[in-house]
């Protein structure tokens, strides 16, 4: 039986996308009909559209889905979750791991929804420190939390391809809010992500 992807597009965009990289080839010097490139802008058109799809995505009703009512007031850690991004100001991938606690008030959510809203911003056109910012956000205002803490670490590729060309530079952005704005709750969430307990 034969392979067959099913992947869906909406056809208005992905024809206008297709256009705009076939115009993009030829002003970049290249021939769009030259084998190798006579399917690149739909592969591109189709891409981008992936990589930008949390723009119809909701972060807070994502975490919503899976909200139980629970008696814990204990710190709760999802670390090392990849992530993958397109920087707003060169449309180059960044990437690396986010690491994202939150203190229960009544609530808990799914431990998968916390890594699906780093999805939801994390593909869109962004900035780190906007990206570090909205998690937060998100996890605040759905579950109502008595602190979060998002921490993100991240290499550039606009960084590291051009420009300054740095190869080994690392981005790291922070955000607290509540408990976690207290030295002492902050410390503990730091040194449980920098810690290897497996």
């Amino acid at each position: 039986m034969a392979y067959h992807k099913v992947e869906q597009y909406e056809d208005k965009i992905t024809s206008g996308l297709i256009e705009n990289y076939r115009e993009s080839l030829e002003l970049l010097g290249e021939n769009p009909d030259r084998e190798g490139l006579q399917k690149t802008p739909e592969r591109v058109a189709k891409a981008m559209q992936y990589l930008t799809q949390g723009y119809q995505m909701d972060a807070k009703a994502i975490l919503e889905s899976a909200k139980f009512h629970e008696d814990v007031s204990e710190m709760i850690i999802v670390k090392d979750i990849e992530l993958f991004s397109m920087c707003e100001h060169h449309m180059l991938p960044f990437f690396g791991k986010a690491h994202i606690a939150y203190i229960p008030n009544g609530y808990i959510t799914g431990l998968s929804k916390i890594a699906r809203v780093v999805d939801v911003y994390s593909r869109r056109l962004q900035v780190q420190e906007r990206l570090t910012q909205q998690i937060l956000t998100a996890i605040k205002e759905s579950l109502n939390p008595i602190g979060v803490a998002v921490v993100i670490e991240a290499k550039h590729l606009c960084m590291m391809m051009r420009g300054v060309q740095k190869q080994n530079s690392v981005t790291t952005t922070s955000a607290f809010w509540g408990e976690f704005e207290k030295n002492e709750t902050r410390s503990e969430f730091t040194k449980l992500i920098s810690s290897r307990l497996s």
